[in-house]
């Protein structure tokens, strides 16, 4: 008898491609076949985000198409949007939304019974677990949830409390990617700051990285900075409340650490920051942030720095909006996320005085990024003086990839053609590629391919 077909499409966060490829990896372990494409497929799972209302209408899109491509398949909507807005998505023209506390039985059940499925205790880390992954770097989920409960966020109706993968765990899964050929693992969650305070021997964070270079580091890690590098974790996002002597000390010890940080930083002004819910950081604080990426400067002579802002919260006036501004100038910057404030139903934000127009979000959104592209191109210009860096090339783009410090690079000349989505790369295409830094191509760093080192 012919096997059943499925086709999952992800929308959102590194998160849910993770989630998606455990999935993924479970179907086709069971006997199921994956298709590029809706067409022709038994079952399409939409694993969705609802962090924006651009992100829901994403996914409205996504379910029209997948429902004209595939008439008779069985149409199911999980992840973030499926838990926090199931009455706003009833009219979706889907067969089922299966709501993130029940999405582990999708591990294991291919029917109509899916949506059924039992949920995990709300206490226990989600089952999900990968031996491979569809891109050139590979995801390694540690946390899930936040009990943060920012002003302006949904993501706890999505996702629930925070919960933290046992080390043991992502040191396993750690191993299995590597040995499957990945040279950079993204260290991903939903809120890091949380990781470790929900399990029983009370870690964090930076005690699980100083974990995975002990497990690590003396196999792949570069004795010297003319060594090629084998292998490199790269930290997805983190709170400003992080960075402190603790992580000055791990980022000191680390070998393996990629010269790069994304701070969740949403405002500079203390203010906003409190109507925010987010009064655990003062940006303006000198001994804070500032003075931490000082001193990280002497670990990291030259690294990326990117973060996330909203522009236009409810009641920021254009003065608050101006020490945002005067943050971003303030800080080595080398990208940032803007986002002009969503309002999202049920979140305390949504309920405040002051909603601001959207051309208002709009142009505050505009003058920021235009800030943060200027500070963006010079220091691709400073990475001109570089004799190499190391480049992850990426599936799916040919001629493309990140280097160590997360700034995009375009081969020249190009590499062959990209592959197909439903591929899976070779453990030669995992590899950090050496590559002379030759010019800029808008928000690119061109890069010649160097003839030996490869890794």
């Amino acid at each position: 008898m012919k096997s059943k077909s499925f086709h999952i499409i992800t929308l959102g966060c590194k998160v849910n491609q993770y989630e998606s490829e455990a999935l993924r990896e479970a179907w086709l372990g069971a006997g199921l076949r994956e298709l590029p494409a809706p067409d022709g497929a038994d079952f399409v799972l939409i694993n969705s985000c609802a962090v924006t209302a651009r992100a829901v209408s994403d996914l409205r899109a996504a379910a029209r198409r997948a429902r004209r491509a595939a008439p008779s398949a069985q149409v199911l909507v999980t992840g973030c949007a499926a838990q926090a807005l199931p009455d706003e998505l009833r009219e979706l023209p889907v067969d089922a939304l299966v709501p993130r506390q029940a999405q582990s039985g999708l591990l294991h059940r291919f029917d109509a019974a899916w949506p059924g499925a039992a949920a995990p205790e709300a206490s226990v880390f989600p089952p999900f677990a990968i031996s491979d992954y569809a891109r050139n770097r590979a995801v390694l989920k540690i946390q899930d949830g936040c009990s943060q409960h920012c002003a302006y966020c949904i993501v706890p109706q999505g996702r629930g409390p925070s919960v933290s993968r046992p080390w043991p765990a992502v040191l396993a899964e750690a191993g299995r990617l590597v040995r499957a050929g990945f040279r950079e693992i993204v260290l991903s969650g939903v809120n890091l700051r949380q990781y470790g305070a929900d399990l029983p021997q009370k870690s964090d964070f930076w005690e699980l990285l100083l974990r995975l270079e002990a497990a690590f580091a003396p196999e792949f890690a570069a004795n010297s900075p003319e060594q090629a590098p084998r292998l490199r974790f790269r930290i997805s996002s983190l709170e400003p409340g992080q960075l402190g002597a603790k992580a000055l000390d791990a980022l000191g010890r680390s070998r393996l650490t990629a010269p790069q940080l994304h701070l969740s930083l949403q405002s500079g002004s203390p203010a906003v920051l409190r109507k925010m819910n987010r009064g655990h950081y003062d940006p303006s604080d000198p001994a804070g942030l500032a003075a931490f990426l000082r001193e990280l400067r002497g670990l990291w002579p030259r690294f990326g720095l990117g973060a996330d802002f909203i522009a236009g919260f409810p009641g920021e006036s254009e003065a608050e909006f101006a020490e945002t501004l005067r943050l971003s100038e303030a800080l080595p910057l080398t990208y940032a996320h803007v986002f002009p404030y969503s309002r999202r139903p049920g979140t305390a934000a949504a309920r405040l005085p002051g909603q601001l127009a959207r051309e208002v979000k709009k142009e505050r959104s505009a003058r920021l990024r235009a800030l943060v592209a200027l500070k963006k191109q010079a220091f691709l210009r400073d990475q001109l003086g570089l004799e190499r860096v190391w480049v992850v090339p990426e599936g799916g783009k040919p001629g493309r990839g990140v280097n160590e410090f997360y700034s995009d690079c375009r081969f020249i000349p190009a590499s062959p053609a990209p592959i197909p989505p439903a591929a899976r790369a070779g453990q030669e295409d995992r590899r950090l590629v050496p590559a002379r830094p030759l010019g800029l191509e808008q928000d690119c760093l061109l890069v010649e391919k160097l003839s030996s080192g490869t890794m």
